[in-house]
C-alpha cells in the first residue's frame, strides 16, 4: 500500500483501514490485527504459560485487505503470543512459515532464549492518582541527556537493588540531584526494547546506548528491577508508569530519545524478528534486486515513505505520550523519517507534519536529530515549523571558540571562529532558523551521549577507542578539542586549571544562550570517559556517572547549578522570538552589541579575526516577569582585557551575577561607562540596573 500520506488513501465515509492494530483485549479475550498486504497466510501462536517454546494453540488468521485478524479466548493480559507468516518467494520478499515473529505492535516483548522474542498481552491501566504533567513552556527547558541504568548505577543514595533501573531514576534521591541542578527534563536515552547486534555479541561487548531497537511499544526489560522482570512485561511496565509518575510529582518532565528509523534486524543477513518476516518490501527500502538502502548506517532503513510505516510511528508516539504520558521525544535521524519514496528529504514529508499536527500530541515535545547518512543528510535548519533541533553548528562554533580557537593562537595562527559566530549562537541561532521558528527551535548542546564529555573535551586531542574493539577506526575525528599541551590525565596545577576554565566557559555559553539548552548527565561534575567519544558499547563505569567527587567537582556542580539558577531568573536570557531592529517584538529580547571599549560593533570589527572580545546586552520586552536586562562578556584569549562596559538609556550600573574567571566573584557594581579587567579566556554575566 503506497500513499503520500497518513490515511489519506482511506475512501471519505471508510473506517480506517490501519485503525487499532496490535491487540485489544475484552471480557470475551482478545483480538489481534496485522498489517501485511504481500502475505498469504498469518497465523497467531498462542504459547503454554509455563513452557515458551510450547504452542498451546494456533488460530488462522482472517484477510480483510491489507490487514489480518485473529481473536482468541486465550488472547488475555500476561499470554504469550507470536505470528507466523508465509508469501511469495523473490528477492524482496523473506517470508518463512516457520520463524515465529513478533507483533510490531506488542507492548510486551520478552526474549525466551537466544535470538528468540515473544510477544505479551499487558494490561494499560494504571493509577495516576492526581498527578498532572509539569507542561513545562519549552522557553523554561532545561534538557538532561540521561541513561537510565547509567545515571544510578554508581549513585549510593540509591538502594544498591534499585540503582541502574526505572526505580531507581525515580528514587527521592535520583530527584534531589536533578531538582537542586534545577533541570526541567529528562531526556532518557532509548528504553524501548532493544537488542545488542551479533557483531558486538560475538566481541563479548553489548549495545549500551540502546539504539538497535526491537518493538516500538515496549520498554526494555533489563531497565527494571529484578523484581519486576521476574513478574513479566506488565510488572516492567507498572515500574516504568510509576517513574514517570513520580519525576512528574517533582516537576520534572520526561523526554525519550526514540529510534524510528531503523530495527535491530540489522542487514538483509541479519536476525529475522518482526518487520522482515512479515512483510519484508513493504517495511523496509530495497532496490529491485532486494538489496537494503541503508540511509542510517546501521544495516537497514525503515521506508517512512509507506503509510503503515508512518502509521506505525505514529501509532508508537501517540501510546507512549498518551498512555505513559511521555512530555517529547527526540527522534534520532529523524531526516530518515522524511524522505518520500524516491528517497528525497522534505520538511513537509506527511510523518513529520503529521506528528506535528496530531491533536493527541498537542503540547508534546518534538526534537529532532536533523540528520543522517544518506544523499542530503545533513539538515539543521530544514525541519518543519513546530519541531525543535540539536543544533550542531551551535556545537562546533562554541567548542572552536573555547578550545580549538586558543590552541591555533598559543601557535601564532589565526581562530577560525569570528565574534559574529558566536554572537549568533548566543542569540539563538537566527542565521540557521527562519523568523517564523524562532530561537526555540534550535537545542543549544555542547556535548551529547556521542562524543566527548565535557571533561574529555578539555583533556584530549584526539579520540581513545581501542576498547571498542574497531582499532580506533570508530567514532569522528572531528572533536573540537584541546588538551591544553598534554595528552590525558596531568597533575600540572597549570593545565588543570585552563581546563577547568574552559569546562566553565562551555558551560557558561550553553546555559546563558537563547535556544533550549541541553547538558549531559555527568558533565556537571566533570565526568571522563578517557577519552573514548564512542562509547556506545561499554555498560561499565567508564560509561556510569561517578558520585565519588574531588573537590573541583564539586566546584563544578556548584558552577552549574548557579548557571541553571541565573537562566531561570533573567527573562532576557530566554526570548521565544528573534528581535527585529527598531520593532518590539514579543517574547523577543533586544539586542546590542558591543567591543571591548564600549563602542558599538561596526563591520570591520565583527570580521576582524583578532578581535576575541564581544558584549552582548539582552533587554527583554517586558513581559508577567518584568523588565529584564543582561550583560554577557566574552573575551577569547589567554591575556587579560580591560573592557569599558556600555552605556545605554536607562542603564546607570551593571551587577556582576557570575564569572567564569572567578565564581566567587558577584555582587561587584560597575556604573555604565566604567571598566573591568577580564582576565581570559572568561565569561561573565552582569545584570543591567
Amino acid at each position: 500500500m503506497q500513499a503520500t500520506g497518513v490515511l489519506e488513501n482511506a475512501p471519505a465515509g471508510i473506517a480506517d483501514p490501519l485503525r487499532d492494530l496490535g491487540v485489544r483485549t475484552g471480557p470475551d479475550g482478545g483480538r489481534l490485527r496485522v498489517y501485511s498486504p504481500n502475505a498469504t497466510r498469518l497465523e497467531l501462536c498462542l504459547f503454554d504459560p509455563r513452557d515458551s517454546a510450547w504452542v498451546e494453540r494456533t488460530v488462522r488468521m482472517r484477510r480483510d485487505g491489507d490487514v489480518w485478524t485473529a481473536t482468541s479466548p486465550l488472547l488475555t493480559p500476561g499470554r504469550r503470543y507470536s505470528i507466523r507468516a508465509d508469501g511469495p518467494q523473490g528477492p524482496r520478499h523473506a517470508f518463512d512459515r516457520t520463524t515465529h515473529l513478533l507483533d510490531p505492535y506488542a507492548r510486551g516483548v520478552v526474549r525466551v532464549d537466544e535470538g528468540g522474542w515473544r510477544s505479551v498481552v499487558v494490561d494499560d491501566g494504571f493509577d495516576w492518582g492526581d498527578v498532572q504533567r509539569p507542561g513545562t513552556p519549552l522557553a523554561d527547558s532545561v534538557i538532561y541527556e540521561a541513561h537510565v541504568r547509567g545515571l544510578t548505577k554508581q549513585l549510593r543514595g540509591v538502594p544498591p537493588h534499585l540503582r541502574g533501573t526505572y526505580a531507581g531514576l525515580a528514587h527521592e534521591a535520583t530527584i534531589a540531584h536533578l531538582t537542586e541542578l534545577g533541570v526541567t527534563a529528562v531526556e532518557l536515552l532509548p528504553v524501548h526494547v532493544f537488542a545488542s547486534e551479533r557483531r558486538l555479541v560475538k566481541q563479548g561487548l553489548a549495545n549500551y546506548w540502546g539504539y538497535n531497537t526491537v518493538g516500538f511499544f515496549a520498554p526494555h526489560m533489563q531497565y527494571a528491577t529484578l523484581a519486576a522482570q521476574r513478574g513479566g512485561p506488565q510488572a516492567v511496565l507498572t515500574e516504568f508508569k510509576g517513574m514517570v509518575r513520580l519525576l512528574h510529582e517533582a516537576g520534572i518532565e520526561v523526554i525519550l530519545d526514540v529510534v524510528y528509523n531503523h530495527t535491530a534486524e540489522e542487514g538483509r543477513d541479519g536476525p529475522t524478528l518482526s518487520f522482515r518476516g512479515l512483510d519484508n518490501s513493504t517495511y523496509y527500502r530495497q532496490d529491485d534486486s532486494g538489496r537494503y538502502l541503508d540511509m542510517t548506517g546501521c544495516g537497514n532503513t525503515l521506508d517512512h515513505s509507506r503509510e503503515a510505516v508512518q502509521r506505525l510511528v505514529l501509532d508508537s508516539v501517540r501510546y507512549w505520550a498518551e498512555e505513559v504520558r511521555i512530555d517529547g521525544f527526540r527522534f534520532d535521524l529523524a531526516v530518515t523519517l522524511g524522505r518520500d519514496e524516491h528517497g528525497a528529504y522534505s520538511p513537509t514529508s506527511p510523518l513529520l507534519t503529521a506528528l506535528r499536527d496530531d491533536p493527541a500530541l498537542a503540547g508534546v515535545k518534538l526534537i529532532a536529530e536533523p540528520w543522517d547518512v544518506g544523499l542530503g543528510g545533513w539538515q539543521t535548519g530544514g525541519m518543519p515549523d513546530g519541531w525543535s533541533e540539536w543544533n550542531d553548528r551551535y556545537r562546533d562554533t562554541v567548542r572552536d571558540f573555547w578550545l580549538t580557537d586558543l590552541h591555533v593562537l598559543r601557535n601564532g595562527g589565526y581562530p577560525r571562529t569570528s565574534v559574529g559566530a558566536m554572537a549568533d549562537g548566543l542569540a539563538g541561532s537566527s542565521s540557521r532558523f527562519s523568523e517564523e521558528r524562532g530561537p526555540l527551535a534550535s537545542v543549544d548542546f555542547v556535548t551529547a551521549h556521542d562524543g566527548f564529555t565535557l571533561a574529555d573535551l578539555t583533556t584530549y586531542n584526539g579520540k581513545h577507542n581501542l576498547g571498542n574493539g574497531e582499532s580506533n577506526r570508530d567514532g569522528t575525528d572531528n572533536n573540537h578539542s584541546f588538551n591544553f599541551g598534554v595528552e590525558g590525565p596531568t597533575r600540572s596545577e597549570k593545565v588543570l586549571a585552563s581546563r577547568r576554565r574552559a569546562m566553565r566557559n562551555l558551560l557558561g555559553t550553553l546555559l546563558l544562550s537563547a535556544g533550549v539548552p541541553m547538558i549531559v548527565a555527568g558533565d556537571e561534575t566533570g565526568r571522563t570517559q578517557r577519552g573514548n567519544n564512542n562509547a556506545y558499547c561499554h555498560d561499565a563505569r567508564l560509561t556510569w556517572v561517578g558520585w565519588t567527587l574531588a573537590d573541583w567537582q564539586r566546584d563544578l556542580l556548584e558552577v552549574t547549578k548557579r548557571l541553571v539558577a541565573l537562566r531561570r531568573a533573567n527573562p532576557a536570557l530566554r526570548p521565544v522570538a528573534y528581535a527585529r531592529l527598531d520593532e518590539e517584538v514579543a517574547g523577543a529580547s533586544e539586542m546590542h552589541w558591543f567591543d571591548a571599549s564600549g563602542a558599538r560593533m561596526d563591520q570591520a570589527t565583527w570580521t576582524d579575526p583578532e578581535n576575541r572580545t564581544l558584549q552582548y546586552l539582552a533587554r527583554a520586552v517586558p513581559t508577567a516577569e518584568g523588565r529584564n536586562t543582561t550583560l554577557v562578556v566574552l573575551h577569547g584569549e589567554e591575556s587579560e582585557r580591560r573592557v569599558t562596559l556600555p552605556e545605554l538609556d536607562a542603564i546607570a550600573a551593571y551587577t556582576l551575577l557570575w564569572s567564569s574567571a572567578d565564581d566567587d566573584a558577584r555582587d561587584t557594581v560597575t556604573p555604565a561607562g566604567g571598566t573591568v579587567d577580564v582576565d581570559g579566556p572568561a565569561l561573565l554575566l552582569f545584570r543591567a540596573d
